[in-house]
């Protein structure tokens, strides 16, 4: 599907985000977001997102960029936004997203980051590659409105405070709840 190259190298620290709807007024109201219009909605994500990440760091977008943004627009969105952005392809990406100057895009993807195997994915899994050795899975899609388990979580805006957000956030997250990943329940 697509022809960005695979190979993902990470530089600075490494984020994680999902959901953004850049330009998505009926996004405001769907997710009980805090913002007057589509204009403050965007301005502030730009704003949290810059004081979270750095020129270097390294952030994965777990889908769902924009929502019908024409290039003009979109295009000058993207290069404001800090860091090195791969993109995991959600529902409501197209041809303008894909468009756009991402280092690398995948439909899934599992990357290895301070001794954790972590598979990226828009959607939330059920089950995925060796959860059972403790892999981990990061998602977006549900907007906060799935429970996260030890092993998984949304990392939608929606869910973090509308920025990225970083491993030790997600680990620290993952730890207090008191759920274990679907297949794994009962083994405990």
């Amino acid at each position: 599907m697509f022809t960005r190259p695979k190979a993902v190298h990470l530089t600075g620290r490494v984020l994680f985000t999902a959901d953004t709807h850049w330009n998505h007024a009926r996004a405001i109201g769907h997710s009980d977001r805090p913002f007057a219009d589509v204009g403050e909605m965007d301005r502030l994500m730009v704003e949290a997102w810059n004081a979270t990440v750095g020129p270097d760091d390294t952030v994965f977008h777990l889908g769902d960029f924009a929502w019908k943004m024409r290039s003009d627009r979109m295009a000058p969105l993207f290069r404001s936004l800090h860091g090195r952005k791969h993109l995991i392809a959600g529902n409501h990406d197209h041809g303008d997203t894909f468009a756009l100057p991402w280092l690398s895009i995948h439909e899934r993807l599992t990357v290895a980051l301070d001794g954790h195997r972590i598979v990226l994915d828009h959607y939330p899994l059920r089950a995925w590659d060796r959860a059972y050795h403790g892999s981990l899975h990061l998602h977006g899609h549900t907007h906060g409105a799935l429970a996260g388990t030890k092993q998984s979580t949304d990392v939608g805006v929606d869910v973090w405070s509308y920025r990225p957000v970083t491993l030790p956030e997600i680990l620290a997250r993952m730890a207090a709840s008191p759920d274990a990943p679907e297949e794994r329940r009962g083994e405990e």
